[in-house]
Order: structure tokens, then sequence, then C-alpha cells
């Protein structure tokens, strides 16, 4: 787990987003926060060569990772900046289903069910054109509220 501070409040569009601040390794991918709301995560990754594979593309893992955070933000949100919620992944599935054009991807995680110690998510990864990329579903265990 990494260690978070205190959320920033950011207006939206829509209504008004908690967001936190990037850790080290949301930091060193690139990805940054632009959604976060109940059952609901939107992550976006600029792309850069240093992400690729040695065919050119964004490895694989990249996917997992973006999959993995946009579904695991997507059950913890709680809607009050003083009471922060975290999740362990308990199970991931990553299906890759085409190669990206443009230069960002948009990761969506959405919580589908779940209980008071574990959540089910499910979530998607297209290019800037609308195109699916990849998608996935997980199992995440909470693992704590305002630590």
């Amino acid at each position: 787990m990494h260690e978070m501070t205190q959320p920033d409040v950011v207006s939206g569009d829509d209504d008004v987003l908690l967001t936190e601040p990037a850790y080290p390794f949301q930091r060193h991918m690139g990805f940054v926060m632009k959604a976060w709301s109940a059952d609901r995560a939107v992550f976006e990754l600029p792309l850069q060569d240093y992400l690729n594979n040695r065919y050119g593309i964004p490895h694989g893992g990249v996917y997992a990772v973006l999959l993995d955070t946009v579904m695991g933000y997507s059950g913890s949100y709680t809607g009050d900046p003083a009471v922060r919620r975290k999740a362990m992944t308990l199970s991931l599935t990553t299906h890759f289903v085409s190669r990206p054009s443009g230069d960002v991807l948009i990761a969506e995680g959405r919580r589908t069910g779940g209980g008071k110690s574990t959540f089910f998510a499910e979530g998607w990864i297209t290019d800037a054109s609308g195109t699916l990329i990849a998608s996935g579903t997980g199992v995440f265990r909470y693992t704590g509220v305002g630590d």
C-alpha cells in the first residue's frame, strides 16, 4: 500500500470531485485522475516511449496497471475528503482487445457489486478516438477507512 496525504477537493463540471495527490508509482507512470465519484473512476495516461514494448506499442502491463487502478478507485470513493477508503486487489483479469492510436489512453472503472469487505468492478481502456483497447474485471478487499 502507499501513503497518501489529505485529498484535495476540485470543482468539476457536474459535481465536486475528490482527488488524491499522485503516489510515487502513479507519478512515475504518468497517469492522472480525471473523475472520481460513487462507483466510478476515470484516469488518463499520456503515452510516452518508455511505456512501449519492443513492438512499439504500450506494454500489456500498462493496461493491467490502469485497469487495476480505476477499478480499485471505483469502489473506494467515500464522498468525504476527511475519510479515505483503500482497497487491495484480490483478483484481476485483463483482456487485450486492440492497439491504440493517438497519444492518450483513457481508463474507466465501475464498481458492480459487493459487500462490507469486498467489491467487484469492471473496467475498460479506450484511446482518444474511443476505440476499445482493453477491458478487465477485478475483485477487491477493503483495507481501511479513514487511515
